[in-house]
């Protein structure tokens, strides 16, 4: 016979601790904060991601969006937020704007456009590798970007880490990126997932890209990065901005700008329809 009995207080307690605390972790956390401003932390499979909260919104929310790197050289970041940007981040260290970092990426718009009402169009902030991450998720959904602002980017897996031109490339990350997309080296060098090779979708949307960088670059070379694009653009697109050419290799390039400079490229993130690509000089 089973027999039915009153559990004790003290498993009662236990009990309600543990289910408060599941609540808690199926939350997003707002404890922290970063220089000042509210972080919310939260994962998105499982891979570490926050927000952070202007003091005050602009209207419709809009947001940045920095795909690696956070809080180094934080410039335009800090910029945004003082004009009322949200600063977004999620964690996808040496997925190098591979397959499945696009998945998560995709996830993790679904969660910060359902729960805070971000616009739907962001920013996209490459900083050097990021530059592969920025290219192509916006390749992806260009309907969902606003602009891409790009910092000395990546955006040929073969100049970086493949170090097949003039730049040195990375050994080590060379074999971790061809991990992450599966393919040997002939398989790369014809891969239609490399960046450089993403951009008609952007171009068909009139996405307007903003590249600062240095023109002496020797791990990330301009030429065979960013003046690639430029050209590649060009071809299908109208050019509306200006494109000037960095004379030195400051890295980053974003490095002692005042705010004034790095709101310039606010205009084309609010004039999505504009189209072009624009090269600050550094």
């Amino acid at each position: 016979m089973l027999l039915l009995t009153r559990p004790p207080m003290k498993f009662v307690s236990m009990l309600f601790v543990a289910l408060i605390a599941s609540v808690s972790i199926a939350h997003d956390l707002s404890a922290e904060t970063w220089q000042g401003w509210n972080k919310i932390e939260f994962q998105i499979e499982g891979r570490k991601a926050f927000l952070i909260e202007p003091a005050k919104a602009a209207p419709g929310n809009p947001w940045i969006w920095r795909t690696e790197f956070f809080g180094h050289e934080p410039q335009a970041d800090i910029a945004l937020l003082k004009k009322g940007f949200f600063v977004a981040y999620v964690d996808l260290q040496n997925q190098y704007g591979g397959p499945l970092s696009m998945k998560v990426m995709d996830s993790f718009y679904d969660h910060v456009i359902d729960k805070y009402a971000l616009s739907k169009k962001t920013v996209l902030e490459g900083f050097s590798r990021g530059g592969l991450f920025s290219i192509n998720w916006g390749a992806r959904h260009p309907d969902r970007v606003a602009c891409i602002y790009n910092d000395a980017p990546v955006c040929d897996f073969m100049s970086w880490p493949g170090g097949k031109g003039r730049g040195k490339g990375s050994a080590a990350d060379w074999e971790r990126l061809k991990k992450v997309y599966e393919f040997d080296d002939e398989q790369a060098s014809k891969s239609l997932l490399n960046p450089i090779r993403q951009l008609e979708p952007l171009a068909k949307a009139k996405v307007p890209l903003l590249h600062v960088c240095g023109a002496t670059d020797d791990v990330v070379p301009i030429e065979e990065n960013s003046i690639l694009v430029r050209d590649l653009y060009a071809a299908l697109v109208t050019i509306t901005f200006p494109c000037e050419m960095a004379s030195n290799g400051v890295f980053p390039n974003s490095k002692g700008r005042s705010g004034a400079e790095l709101h310039s490229w606010e205009v084309p993130s609010l004039n999505p329809k504009a189209g072009g690509i624009w090269f600050a000089k550094t």
